[in-house]
């Protein structure tokens, strides 16, 4: 629901384009991933990759771990976020004290409860049951969106003032192909990240490809996956966003909807608000679990030892996601945020030393000196990858981090841990 958002900042074509783009490089890094996976059939996760990828260095190891627990606890943070959002929204005319926060930590505690559990057996019932209910929540929005007579917010005036003073355009919905004049590079490349966040999922392709009954199939899950991706973002996207336009638009587009139809959409995602989240949070303390037990009984035993260290890593997460949640509480902006951060490695720049360590092992590199046509264009799109990915980190990061000063300095919220809804 934040694509939407990104095409009224990007303009409706530029953002599909952008849509196909990422989709397509992420499904050939995907396949380069795929094909390291299947040459280093000892791999468990992307931990071992980073090693292998970086000279075979432990520090490689401990680098890409660093980075892969924090973002899975960034991610359970955003859903922190979107938690209070939901309770915000949907309890907008009760008087609680200290709203955000005591909905924040409603949600953190809830969420840590449900994560406790150890197998996965459960969490994959879950998580079919939550890509339905998204399913239907996203299918519900961009039909509100169509029906409703206005979006919410609507006012007929062409310009008004809002009672704080400010300036505002209203009128009937502006719906552009292209950005508008005054769009900034901030804004422009944060959109442009909000997109990348959907689609980059490499992270935790190695574990799913080692529990395959045969890797050699993955591809194929890998097209209908990607294919799916692209027209059910496009569609949602560009619906939602010809409905509503550039003046009513909000991340994510529930907002935009009518009071009953955005509550009734947004409850459909509780289902996701929770079990993402959790999920995140599980492998998370898997990861770090099973390296402190490696060679002990409470790896594999109900012992009080286990189940309570267990417990006490899964709390330190949930506690650091409530203090994310709240130090960064802009929807948008901590998508961005993660996208600079932790997709520049795991999204690009991983794979493209991948494909050239790859072609190093093949005697690749030689044929390049001898002039293979061939092999200079895939070198020169494995260099473009890599230098997305360093993009991503410098530029992406600036963009996310200024657009985070620039939500506190408009007063969009009153400060970290605030008190004052953040609903929709």
């Amino acid at each position: 629901m934040s694509f939407p958002w990104s095409y009224s900042v990007l303009g409706l074509v530029p953002g599909l384009i952008l849509t196909v783009f990422v989709a397509a490089v992420v499904l050939y890094t995907s396949l380069v991933l795929w094909e390291f996976c299947l040459r280093h059939p000892e791999v468990r996760d992307v931990c071992d990759i980073g090693q292998m990828l970086f000279w075979n260095k432990k520090w490689a190891w401990w680098a890409t771990a660093v980075m892969f627990i924090l973002n899975n606890t960034f991610i359970q943070g955003l859903h922190v976020l979107v938690g209070a959002k939901y309770l915000n929204t949907m309890t907008e005319s009760d008087h609680v004290s200290c709203r955000t926060v005591s909905y924040s930590i409603v949600v953190a505690i809830l969420c840590w409860i449900c994560s406790l559990p150890r197998t996965f057996s459960m969490l994959s019932k879950l998580g079919t049951a939550s890509a339905v209910f998204t399913f239907i929540s996203v299918l519900l929005a961009t039909i509100f969106a169509g029906i409703q007579a206005h979006p919410a917010g609507y006012d007929p005036r062409p310009s008004y003032t809002t009672p704080a003073g400010a300036a505002a355009v209203g009128g009937n919905p502006i719906v552009t192909a292209f950005p508008v004049a005054g769009t900034t590079f901030v804004s422009g490349l944060n959109a442009f990240l909000n997109i990348s966040y959907t689609f980059i999922g490499q992270i935790t392709l190695p574990s799913f490809i080692a529990e395959m009954r045969d890797p050699r199939e993955f591809p194929k899950a890998l097209w209908a996956c990607t294919i799916a991706e692209i027209i059910v973002f496009s569609v949602v996207g560009a619906v939602v966003y010809a409905y509503v336009g550039n003046q009513y638009m909000t991340a994510p587009a529930f907002g935009s909807l009518d009071p009953v139809y955005k509550k009734v959409a947004f409850s459909f995602m509780i289902p996701t608000l929770i079990f993402l989240g959790v999920l995140y949070a599980s492998v998370s303390a898997r990861f770090v679990f099973f390296r402190i037990f490696q060679n002990s009984r409470h790896k594999n035993e109900h012992t009080v030892t286990g189940w309570g260290t267990w417990a006490l890593i899964l709390l330190a997460t949930w506690i650091v996601a409530f203090i994310i949640a709240e130090v960064i509480p802009f929807f948008s902006d901590l998508l961005s945020l993660m996208s600079s951060l932790f997709d520049s490695f795991f999204g690009f720049v991983f794979w493209g030393v991948a494909y050239f360590r790859m072609r190093k092992a093949d005697g690749g590199l030689a044929l390049l000196k001898q002039g293979n046509v061939v092999g200079y264009i895939m070198a020169a799109l494995n260099v473009a990858i890599i230098v997305i990915g360093f993009f991503f980190l410098t530029a992406g990061t600036y963009a996310s981090v200024q657009a985070i000063v620039d939500e506190f300095r408009s007063g969009a919220v009153g400060g970290v841990f605030s008190c004052a809804s953040n609903g929709l």
